[in-house]
């Protein structure tokens, strides 16, 4: 399970800019999800490993 703490993220957007199959930014500009992640892919990794203030982790 992919979590994203949404007080920490700064809206950087690195996350959909490394993985947009999984991530976008919402209407706040925080990232989100847009389906859930069923294994971790390397998409998805590079996305948690791009986040600069490791607001997306792994459960």
């Amino acid at each position: 399970m992919i979590k994203i703490d949404k007080d920490m993220c700064i809206g950087c957007g690195a996350c959909a800019a490394s993985c947009p199959e999984y991530f976008d930014m919402d209407e706040d500009g925080k990232a989100k999800l847009l389906k859930e992640v069923v294994s971790v892919t390397e998409c998805v990794q590079d996305a948690i490993d791009a986040c600069p203030v490791g607001a997306i982790t792994k459960e």
